[in-house]
């Protein structure tokens, strides 16, 4: 509770915790909202993890902090060609999904480019290229980069897209590979509130951890990745120990629910407008349960406005 000018009383919502990558002189109003996007990518069926990413202390956003692979939507994703990379979903049932006229499934292929650059994931299956008649002869699921020399040739991928020297789209097409749109789930948007040094209208998805492969931080922009409990991660956070922003804090709540990881995933599956949850920031309140879902006893009597978020992720 602080004192306005007039000396009445005022609340003020929290707005979570501040990057320790943050700072300098700007005009928080002048701060253009990106769209961007993130994969909270699941792993130990019976015991869920999350995988998460320590960004670069030199971040000038969430500098030092602990967040899922993700980042902003580049116009490279938002291309034709990019729509026909990926599988299992048009521009039209994306755009729906997230909310918007068109152009939705650019936030798809931006969360698995992140991901392949970031985490070296790549979340992507054989197509049926031109010459092989028989599907039967092509290998089936998200490829498979353990084998030596495919993981060579895809670490050299990954460099060369990170330098700028490799697009990401002709790189998985070269491969005879689509881009998985069938088991990336949307499942909450968040906007970064007034005040940091980038912001960010940020859509965040759900998927399983592929087999043959292994998270390997890019050592840029990820210097250090972990799989954690979301219980444990929570309890960090309050710890100080992992340092989140307040949408990553959210997530993990709602994850935390659930008792495997295909309980989570098919819950994201089967969400729909009909099912967001929007969040509010409860007042004077910087740890780990800043965030009132609905439902929640005092939901109406925090702040909707401070930090928007909508969760599409039904529990029950």
């Amino acid at each position: 509770m602080t004192e306005s000018s007039d000396g009445a009383s005022e609340r003020r919502a929290s707005v979570g915790a501040k990057s320790p990558g943050s700072g300098g002189d700007y005009d928080p109003a002048a701060v253009a909202v990106r769209d961007a996007a993130t994969v909270m990518i699941l792993s130990g069926e019976n015991d869920p993890h999350v995988l998460m990413l320590k960004r670069n202390a030199r971040s000038i956003f969430v500098g030092d902090m602990w967040v899922y692979p993700g980042g902003a939507v580049d116009p490279e994703d938002a291309t034709q060609v990019a729509d026909e990379t990926v599988s299992g979903l048009t521009d039209d049932d994306a755009s729906y999904q997230i909310g918007i006229e068109r152009g939705g499934i650019a936030f798809w292929v931006a969360a698995l480019r992140e991901t392949f650059e970031e985490a070296g994931i790549l979340l992507a299956h054989h197509d049926h290229p031109v010459g092989v008649e028989d599907p039967r002869d092509l290998p089936s699921g998200i490829i498979d980069l353990s084998p030596p020399d495919v993981a060579e040739r895809f670490s050299q991928y990954r460099d060369e897209v990170n330098a700028g020297e490799r697009d990401f789209i002709e790189t998985v097409r070269s491969e005879d590979l689509l881009l998985d749109g069938d088991n990336v789930y949307f499942i909450g948007r968040w906007v970064t509130p007034l005040g940091s040094p980038r912001r960010y209208d940020t859509r965040f998805f759900l998927t399983a951890m592929p087999d043959g492969q292994v998270p390997l931080p890019d050592h840029d922009e990820a210097v250090e990745h972990q799989w954690v409990r979301p219980v444990d991660a929570i309890r960090r956070n309050e710890t100080g120990d992992m340092v989140m922003m307040t949408p990553t804090i959210g997530m993990l709540h709602r994850l935390a629910r659930f008792g495997t990881v295909a309980e989570a995933v098919a819950a994201a599956g089967r969400g729909t407008p009909d099912h967001d949850e929007h969040v509010r920031i409860r007042y004077d309140n910087e740890g780990p349960h800043r965030i009132a879902f609905p439902g929640d006893p005092d939901y109406l009597d925090a702040d909707g406005r401070t930090e928007t978020g909508i969760l599409r992720w039904p529990s029950r």
